[in-house]
């Protein structure tokens, strides 16, 4: 996904755990991938929504509201008998919606008294994600409020966006080598006078897994790269592609706009604040105790927002959470995000997640 904190705990690690519970957790399981296409199914209908949402004079915040609400509705009607240990069946929300605008890159979902809208002419991309048992789908798609005029360099980003997930798409396939991907992405993106965003990362999934090691750098340097690895068949990725008219340079302006986090269960610490304690308690109650990112809204401040912010702090410098930060292009520039979930499939690719590019986008590149 867009730059986001490594995965500090290995695969095999978290593996051993899951495998305690449940044999195969792979595609080779017709009940695994009919809880993939559900938690699929949800997102594609929560993104449709939300982008319905994005109109002149909508509030940021509203749309994010919103859409994880009608997450949590749709899972919450299914997969409610307890499993064969009589325990429930975990579900919900594996990416908070996020709806980042213009030049804004990614994991903008802001607290509960901002005031941002919307209006005509804004790049909107919005990004969640959804799981069902811990199999999880996500998806990002990217509008211009109004829609965008012919020609334009939103036209060109959207299209450059668009041109630049199905690259990675063909090249995400069994037998290929994920070394093989950023080239024709990058292509892609040049052919509309864009750049490909740095430090994205395309990642295979995993039961309650979001981010796995094995990777996709999308615009690979000299000082990084990812390692050589081959996609094989029974695997999941999050094809996820950022372009920019820009330079495709990211940074994060503030960090106290970072509202996405995540719990890093591999990390022990004894919290030494009671404001500490009680935000982490509250992160280890949320569904999938935290190993899913989640957003501050999630939490309770009921002992006022400052303390829980206290707590954070805390927790974060210890390495207990993870942050998602809000990173930005330059001033100006315009940024699109599209991502899809595809499972690797022996028949071939299966693209579950995504939406076609916005009717009347046309680019003149």
């Amino acid at each position: 996904r867009p730059p986001t904190p490594a995965a500090k705990m290995s695969d095999g690690e978290y593996d051993e755990e899951v495998e305690a519970e449940e044999e195969v957790t792979d595609l080779s399981d017709d009940v695994v991938v009919t809880k993939y296409k559900l938690a699929a199914e949800i997102a594609q209908k929560c993104l449709q929504q939300a982008v319905a949402m994005c109109v002149d004079g909508a509030s940021v915040t509203a749309v994010c509201q919103a859409s994880d609400a009608a997450i949590a509705e749709a899972t919450a009607a299914v997969y409610n008998k307890k499993n064969d240990k009589g325990d429930k069946v975990d579900k919900g929300q594996a990416f908070p919606t996020c709806v980042s605008v213009n030049n804004c890159v990614c994991h903008n979902s802001p607290p509960r008294d901002d005031l941002a809208t919307l209006k005509a002419g804004d790049l909107v991309s919005v990004d969640l994600g959804v799981h069902i048992d811990g199999f999880i789908a996500v998806v990002a798609h990217t509008v211009c409020v109004g829609g965008a005029e012919p020609g334009s360099r939103a036209a060109d980003v959207l299209c450059a966006g668009e041109k630049a997930l199905e690259a990675a798409m063909r090249l995400c396939s069994a037998g290929k080598s994920n070394q093989d991907v950023s080239a024709p992405m990058d292509a892609a993106a040049q052919a509309y006078g864009c750049n490909v965003v740095e430090g994205v990362l395309t990642h295979q999934m995993k039961r309650f897994v979001i981010d796995g090691n094995v990777v996709v750098l999308n615009k690979p340097s000299t000082d990084f790269r990812a390692e050589e690895q081959e996609f094989k068949t029974h695997e999941v990725y999050a094809v996820d592609v950022v372009v920019s008219t820009g330079e495709g340079k990211p940074k994060m302006l503030d960090e106290k706009q970072t509202q996405v986090f995540k719990a890093d269960i591999s990390k022990k610490y004894s919290l030494k604040m009671q404001a500490s304690r009680k935000v982490y308690a509250q992160i280890k109650n949320l569904p999938s105790g935290g190993a899913l990112p989640f957003t501050v809204r999630d939490l309770d401040s009921g002992d006022g927002t400052s303390r829980m912010k206290m707590g954070l702090v805390e927790c974060l410098k210890h390495e207990l959470i993870q942050p998602y930060p809000v990173l930005y292009e330059k001033e100006g520039e315009l940024v699109a995000h599209f991502k899809a979930t595809c499972l690797l499939m022996p028949s071939g690719v299966d693209k579950v997640t995504g939406l076609p590019l916005q009717e009347g986008t046309v680019s003149e590149k």
